[in-house]
């Protein structure tokens, strides 16, 4: 069984092996596992990648492997091609045919499943393959193979039969990876841990320029073009901690901001950005983001974007454990009230016609939380949705780009969790780079308030540098916020385990992340019992 503890040590095994299967026809690939930024690495003692129609300049794989959506009987598995990463991918443009195999050990001598798949220079040589018939809530190993290459080995997972009993399930909760301010050590953990499922709530990647004083770099300034885009996807893929994460586990993914542009509100650019303040501007913007976005994330071909549109919120499930209602808190949304910012109320703030999710996503969320059988209700999405009054003593200050700013979309949805009491509801989000544990109430100003649901959320992986335990400024209000359970202000992840009884989280948090060499301890951990949404810690 691979050991995605060390995926250097993998990497470099499986090429080993793969090298000795074929001879010395290709590169080894410690490219890959050896620096973050692979850069051409042709000489006259080094052969050529030859496949069908011509040759590789380097090892096509450095952005590895992935695989997500998983279904009972199907799952996504991706990968690119990309010899020359960071230059446009470095393919031809031309069509190339992938093989794939799927199989039931890690070696990949019980081939299940096998294939062939084009990749286009449509979609940057990035492909996703659907492989159907699968056994349901089973582990499978899957590779692509290109003329004597052949990519890194990949673990996924199916999901569970529907309405089928499962008595626990574990998943990783992450977000916001600035590849500027941070390593990805805690990917590194990550990919050792005992998950089911990695769910990625935003800010895959950071759009901006390049820092003069950060532990790494951006490889452009601020991104405005297709292949801006697909190259800093690429930058970011490049890491091999990240990688091994995606090896290890599949994935559920939604953006945030970033993935195309820093508080943008649907059509609408930042107030203060040039030079897409125009709304047709920005939406060819948005069009080329979200085709990148496509292009590097293993989503199924119903996400194809079309123009500026892309069609993100879902719905997984797991048996009768857990329904995750994936949502897209960006695409749809009305321009953040009062100029945006975190300032006190205004009268846009309360405007019923404002909305965070677009009317048509809020009834599919209604819909689909008023007929789940799941025990666990999951809504996986970017911005935290309990309010936050980050004003100490009289009077509230409240950031309007979260669900704070949407007065009247939180009222609803606490309203419909009242009335309807979907079974246990728990809200995952990202986006602010600290921990939080919280009570969904009915009214956040009135404590004894019925108290509806739960939300956790998770830190970023690297974005905002070491952090800290706590900040005096946070603290300062916390009394002001009794449903806040805990605030924590280090990077790392969140991990959930799920069982028909209690919902358990355990707050991972690592030393520090301005270095490759930060170590991750257990900060917090807080449960949920099932008919109880009140957050308890232990």
């Amino acid at each position: 069984m691979v050991d995605y503890r060390n995926f250097e040590q993998f990497l470099h095994s499986r090429m080993k092996r793969r090298n000795l299967i074929i001879g010395a026809g290709a590169l080894s690939g410690l490219a890959i596992a050896n620096q973050f930024s692979p850069q051409r690495a042709m000489s006259a003692d080094k052969p050529l990648h030859v496949y069908a129609t011509g040759r590789f300049s380097n090892y096509p794989f450095t952005l590895g492997v992935a695989s997500g959506e998983p279904y009972p009987t199907s799952v996504v598995i991706w990968t690119r091609l990309a010899p020359e990463p960071l230059e446009g991918g470095g393919m031809p443009p031309v069509n190339v045919p992938i093989r794939w195999e799927v199989a039931t050990d890690s070696d990949m001598r019980r081939i299940v499943s096998r294939g062939t798949v084009l990749a286009t220079p449509q979609l940057a040589h990035s492909v996703r393959v659907v492989v159907e018939g699968l056994q349901s809530d089973t582990w499978y190993w899957y590779r692509f193979l290109v003329g004597q290459d052949a990519s890194p080995i990949g673990r996924t997972r199916t999901a569970p039969l529907a309405n089928s009993y499962l008595s626990k399930f574990n998943f990783g909760l992450v977000s916001c990876q600035n590849y500027q301010q941070g390593f990805y050590t805690a990917y590194k953990y990550l990919a050792q841990d005992d998950l089911d499922l990695v769910v990625h709530v935003g800010d895959y990647i950071y759009e901006g320029g390049i820092s003069t004083t950060s532990p790494r770099k951006h490889n452009s300034t601020e991104i405005l073009t297709l292949e801006d885009y697909r190259n800093r996807h690429a930058l970011y893929k490049t890491d091999t901690n990240l990688q091994a994460a995606h090896a290890a586990f599949p994935w559920i993914v939604t953006w945030d901001d970033h993935e195309v542009e820093n508080n943008y509100a649907n059509n609408i650019s930042e107030i203060d950005t040039e030079p897409d303040q125009d709304r047709a501007i920005f939406l060819q913007r948005r069009a080329v983001a979200y085709q990148a976005y496509y292009e590097h994330m293993p989503l199924r071909p119903l996400s194809r974007p079309v123009g500026p549109d892309m069609q993100l919120y879902r719905r997984l499930s797991f048996g009768n454990l857990a329904t995750f209602h994936v949502l897209d808190t960006r695409q749809y949304r009305t321009d953040q009230p009062c100029g945006d910012g975190t300032k006190e109320r205004c009268p846009e703030n309360l405007d019923p016609n404002a909305t965070i999710t677009g009317k048509a996503q809020e009834q599919w969320l209604f819909d689909g939380l008023n007929s789940s059988r799941s025990k666990w209700n999951v809504l996986a999405q970017q911005v935290p949705i309990a309010q936050r009054d980050m004003k100490p003593g009289e009077g509230g200050t409240y950031s309007m780009d979260k669900w704070d700013g949407y007065v009247a979309s939180r009222d609803r949805l606490m309203a419909f969790l009242g009335q309807r009491q979907p079974s246990n509801p728990v809200s995952l989000a990202g986006d602010v780079h600290s921990h939080w544990a919280m009570n969904l109430k009915a009214n956040f100003d009135n404590p004894q308030s019925a108290t509806v649901g739960s939300e956790f959320v998770c830190s970023s992986i690297s974005s905002g540098g070491d952090g800290s335990d706590t900040t005096p400024a946070v603290e300062a209000y916390l009394p002001d916020n009794p449903h806040i359970k805990f605030f924590n202000n280090q990077r790392g992840y969140v991990r959930c385990s799920l069982t028909p009884t209690n919902w358990k989280t355990d707050y991972l948090v690592m030393s520090n992340v301005t270095t490759p060499f930060g170590t991750i301890s257990k900060r917090a951990s807080f449960v949920v019992e099932d008919g109880r949404p009140e957050i308890q810690q232990v």
